[in-house]
């Protein structure tokens, strides 16, 4: 699991980074709003954990921008300012959960237990929806009422993500990664040859997505 920490305290980022990747997370860090901001549009990441003041952008902005780009990456805010509006405030814009500093590490990670199991709710119900399609990602199948098809494993993972990330610029080295994993050594073509699949299936079913080259960077799924 992969966390993107923006704080501008940077003994506690090392602090937390230290702590969390001893618990098995992956964590990015950044001191700075613009390019926490940037790193949330550019990676994927299972969680973010932000901080309400930092340089050249809050963390309040922050969050508001992902959400206006549908980025809906969970958001769980680290900050000293702790008065019931704050909190409230922040929930309203689209946070996950409140944290005020000072925190124990145990209780942050238990928060982050809660947050990321939240996503369960997805999983109970085991359908993606987005535009006129839903996703199976257990059958693997995609459908738009009496259009349907079964996906191969690498197709139905690659769909999957776009469907988690709809509207957001992904990477080609990101879904690789995320697909593939760090270990494989798989061409850069792979990709491509599972966009041209995907697209296949989604014009099979009849869907009004759309999977748009970003040229240069990536791959984003449009729904209109």
């Amino acid at each position: 699991m992969r966390i993107l920490l923006i704080e501008d305290d940077k003994n506690l980022c090392e602090s937390l980074q230290f702590q969390l990747e001893k618990e098995g997370f992956t964590t990015d860090i950044s001191y700075d709003g613009e390019e926490g901001l940037f790193l949330v549009q550019e990676q994927i990441y299972d969680l973010v954990l932000l901080d309400r003041m930092l340089p050249s952008m809050s963390g309040l902005e922050v969050l508001q921008q992902m959400r206006q780009e549908k980025i809906v990456t969970p958001v769980i805010f680290l900050t000293a300012l702790g008065t019931l509006d704050d909190k409230v405030n922040g929930l309203e814009n689209g946070a996950d959960d409140y944290i005020v500093k000072p925190f124990a590490f145990r209780e942050l990670l238990a928060r982050i237990h809660s947050v990321i199991r939240r996503p369960g709710d997805r999983k109970d119900n085991r359908l993606l929806s987005l535009g006129n399609v839903a996703y199976d990602p257990v059958q693997k199948r995609l459908s738009n009422g009496e259009q349907r098809c079964t996906l191969s494993r690498r197709e139905g993972d690659l769909l999957e993500i776009f469907l988690l990330h709809p509207g957001q610029t992904l990477p080609r080295n990101t879904l690789l990664l995320r697909v593939w994993g760090p270990d494989t050594d798989v061409e850069d073509g792979n990709l491509d040859n599972y966009i041209h699949f995907l697209r296949r299936r989604l014009k099979a079913v009849k869907s009004n997505l759309c999977l748009k080259t970003i040229r240069g960077v990536g791959y984003r799924l449009e729904c209109p």
